[in-house]
């Protein structure tokens, strides 16, 4: 099967991504039964998928309050002038950042950070503060997370 980026993602294949991204680990045969297809053409179609960049890769989630981080936060940082840039580089070698958006809007960074405690969050947004103005929201629970991408 010939695929291009419009046709990559056909019922079959929604199927398959949709039982990977419950579960990334799950064998290519349980997947086939699911779908209807045998374990060599799940294998083939997930390979496509990978090979055209939809699937990005595979990874692993842990709890960050078992891991000893008992702080989740979204920091947003307003780039003081002449800041961002250096900011973008830098932001890349935190530890404390999981994820982070250069966005629009008033703030240019949102970070999701995770922190031992509040000693930590502070020291961290100390590093921050020679950046830009700052405001953090403390995470409570988790509403949605890492939600499927359907069709």
């Amino acid at each position: 099967m010939a695929y291009t980026l419009n046709s990559a993602i056909d019922e079959l294949n929604w199927r398959i991504l949709g039982c990977l991204q419950e579960n990334a680990r799950e064998s290519f045969a349980s997947i086939g039964r699911k779908v209807g297809l045998t374990p060599p053409a799940v294998a083939e179609r997930i390979k496509k998928l990978e090979d055209l960049g939809i699937i990005k890769g595979y990874k692993t989630f842990l709890s960050h309050t078992l891991t000893g981080h008992q702080l989740k936060a979204i920091i947003t940082l307003k780039a003081f002038m002449g800041k961002l840039k250096p900011f973008l580089e830098i932001v890349k070698g935190y530890d404390e950042v999981i994820n982070c958006y250069r966005v629009t809007g008033n703030e240019n960074i949102v970070m999701e950070v995770v922190l031992k405690d509040q000693f930590h969050l502070e020291r961290f947004i100390d590093k921050l503060i020679q950046f830009g103005e700052t405001r953090t929201h403390i995470i409570l629970s988790e509403v949605v997370s890492n939600a499927s991408i359907v069709k």
